[in-house]
């Protein structure tokens, strides 16, 4: 009976102190919930900086008018809430203090980072962990041209929505480019994308060696390969 108690104790004292750790491991897991968003009250944006550079720019619409930005004929965007007082009108994400990736219910804001690269006259908006390879592509564009008084608008990847912060219930005004999957499958994906075009051009093959009949009509003189002798 003293062992049959004892056992039984230890046990008891094993679950309990395993039941008190779940609450630390989910909130390891995300300190933040998230909520959906419509989609067609927010614009991503691409803002020139300087010759080469973009910023990222996240415009959101709160009431109907004025409008917070409007499109151009030749395909850029003008932000014209800089036209007036948009205060309670529209709402503006900088930086990473307004906006951070999310993905597979998983804060990743301290892991990622959102940047925009430009290739040819294609822009892509890629989350990059320096820590790993290939980056994930979040959204991308066409430039038309360059105006630094002309945004360019962002389209997101299928399956990539924009999203709210939430805490403990409380809605926050932090925004997520948040996507369903967990990030490793998103970064193996990424890692596929990155060596599929290069896979197709085949291994490199070295030069050609000059043939003899050429060096010999050149005046080279010819290398001949020595075999060590071994008794």
């Amino acid at each position: 009976m003293g062992r049959t108690y004892l056992r039984n104790l230890i046990l008891a004292a094993v679950v309990g102190s395993a039941a008190g750790l779940l609450p630390a491991a989910r909130s390891a897991h995300g300190l933040f919930d998230s909520k959906a968003l419509q989609q067609n009250r927010f614009a991503v944006l691409a803002q020139p900086v300087g010759e080469r550079n973009w910023k990222l720019l996240v415009l959101e619409q709160i009431k109907q008018r004025p409008r917070c930005w409007t499109p151009r004929a030749d395909g850029l965007v003008d932000p014209t809430l800089n036209t007036f007082n948009f205060a309670g009108i529209c709402s503006r994400y900088l930086d990473s203090n307004g906006y951070s990736l999310r993905s597979g219910g998983e804060d990743l804001g301290s892991r990622f980072r959102l940047s925009l690269r430009q290739s040819g006259n294609s822009l892509q908006l890629q989350a990059l962990n320096p820590r790993q390879g290939a980056p994930i592509v979040v959204g991308r564009a066409t430039v038309p041209r360059r105006d630094r008084n002309g945004f360019i608008q962002i389209q997101l990847d299928p399956a990539w929505r924009l999203e709210r912060r939430v805490y403990k219930g409380r809605t926050l005004g932090h925004v997520y480019f948040s996507h369903p999957d967990p990030v490793n499958r998103l970064l193996a994906r990424a890692e596929r994308a990155g060596t599929s075009g290069f896979s197709r051009l085949g291994a490199p093959t070295a030069p050609m060696a000059p043939r003899i009949n050429q060096r010999i009509a050149s005046g080279e003189p010819i290398r001949l390969e020595v075999l060590p002798y071994r008794p």
